[in-house]
């Protein structure tokens, strides 16, 4: 029996007011519904703001470390329910399990992380230029903020907004991604369960235009925070920004791994093969460009391909190693990014088709995809596909490499694999991305430290994560004391 679930407004659980509900389905099996949620509308989105409006006040006024205990008994439950939300995450989003579970533990240790940081919160005693005087600053909430979150980190990334947001002492109105909503709606429950009061968490589900544009729109919402496309969250912050909302959004990449020739070349297949096919593709992160020394670029591209025909590909509950995409859309996109690979001449090298036959007619299920004699001006060197697709560059020198990785709209991250030191503190320097990584794959990243990127791929506002995150939520005054 599929189950229905509701909005949480005000520490309710709710039905829209239109009565109307979307229904999820498993990636895998697309004639299983896996839940269904609800088809919320602008009211409901306006009521939820009015409900943490109403809190702000009495929630940033509970001490920090209280808050912190909230968030620290948070962690504990989604640790008893880890196995339940990993199933979740996978049935819903596609991940395999052990991703999922990678996701999930993430989402854990984002919650101890931040609940411990609530004892330091406060501000900072500076020197005067007078007797009798105190000078100082304090951090304070900023009142009522809208978390919009995509389907690809469905815990993660809600995890990494509402835990600095509620750290802070803000409100929220968290809208999920409509693909996999499940998995964030069972960590609301979680903060439910740990005490967190009514009002102080509101979520609601639903479109984008339906949902998302009253969140950015509505006169009390303080800030807002979005991660998606490009193109959304442009839209995104101008409409947010009108009347001087703050704002941040992390979007789209075309992210590259630069190979040298000093490169172990089997390390080098590893880290871009795992960076370009985990998750299916399917991050912000992911490498989608292997920009390769010509010495050895001939080695490499036979080492990719044999690492992409060597996944085993199926239902991320059971043991392979890539799941499908997150839905039929998704899929159709990849495929026409390798027929325009095509067109522009691109050669395939392997994969390029979805995947059917037993388990796979039912799922939306591609095949990891390699091109070679990629043209740096080519749409699938320049556009981000979302799904497990590779170009592989030929370059003659470092210099171009740097020159070819920064030659696009985005800068999200970048990684280069050498064993030349120079080329890897020169790479950092100069590859114009907000992270930049060293013998890594773009994908994965540290809770601790800042986040985001360059150019198309963010606002460049605020970062997430770390101490950045805090920053992002929160502001701060600057007291000048006479006595």
């Amino acid at each position: 029996m599929t189950t229905d679930y509701g909005n949480y407004i005000d520490g309710d659980w709710t039905e829209s007011s239109s009565g109307d509900t979307f229904a999820v389905r498993n990636p895998a099996n697309e004639n299983e519904i896996v839940a269904t949620y609800q088809q919320s509308t602008g009211d409901d989105a306006n009521h939820a703001v009015e409900a943490a409006v109403a809190t702000q006040d009495e929630w940033a006024a509970t001490p920090a470390p209280e808050r912190g205990r909230i968030l620290k008994r948070t962690a504990g439950v989604l640790d008893a329910r880890k196995d339940e939300l990993t199933e979740t995450l996978t049935t819903e989003e596609g991940k395999t399990l052990a991703e999922a579970g990678g996701e999930v533990q993430r989402a854990i240790d984002i919650f101890d992380y931040y609940a411990e940081k609530t004892r330091d919160l406060g501000g900072t005693m500076k020197g005067t230029s007078a007797e009798n005087k105190q000078l100082y600053t304090k951090r304070e909430s900023l009142g009522t903020v809208s978390l919009i979150t995509p389907w690809n980190y469905p815990i993660a990334i809600p995890a990494w907004k509402l835990a600095p947001a509620l750290a802070t002492g803000n409100t929220v109105v968290l809208k999920p991604a409509s693909a996999a909503p499940g998995v964030s709606l069972k960590l609301v429950e979680c903060l439910e369960e740990a005490g967190l009061p009514a009002g102080v968490v509101n979520y609601v589900t639903g479109s984008g235009s339906d949902v998302g544009t009253p969140l950015t729109e509505h006169g009390a919402v303080d800030a807002v925070s979005f991660t998606g496309s490009t193109a959304i969250g442009t839209m995104v912050a101008q409409t947010a920004t009108e009347d001087l909302k703050r704002v941040q959004c992390e979007m789209g990449g075309k992210n590259p791994t630069v190979v040298m020739p000093s490169a172990d070349l089997d390390e080098a297949v590893d880290i871009v093969g795992s960076g370009a096919f985990g998750v299916t593709g399917q991050a912000c992160t992911a490498c989608s460009r292997a920009i390769v020394h010509e010495d050895v670029y001939d080695e490499f591209v036979a080492g990719i391909v044999d690492y992409a025909e060597s996944l085993e590909i199926g239902d991320g509950t059971t043991d392979v190693d890539m799941g499908p995409h997150v839905t039929e859309s998704e899929l159709e996109g990849t495929l026409e990014y390798v027929d325009i690979g095509l067109e522009d001449g691109a050669t395939l090298e392997t994969g390029g088709d979805r995947l059917t036959g037993d388990e796979y007619d039912d799922g939306y299920f591609v095949e990891p995809t390699v091109f070679s004699d990629v043209h740096a001006d080519m749409r699938i060197a320049q556009e981000e596909v979302f799904g497990p697709v590779l170009a592989v560059l030929s370059v003659s020198d470092f210099e171009e490499a740097v020159a070819v990785a920064n030659d696009v709209d985005f800068g999200l991250s970048a990684s280069i694999v050498t064993d030349n030191l120079s080329e890897g503190h020169q790479f950092i320097e100069n590859v114009e991305s907000g992270v930049a990584k060293v013998n890594e794959k773009t994908t994965g990243l540290e809770l601790h430290v800042p986040f985001g990127g360059y150019k198309g791929s963010s606002t460049n506002t605020y970062r997430e994560q770390g101490d950045a995150g805090l920053d992002f939520f929160s502001s701060i005054k600057t007291a000048y004391l006479n006595y």
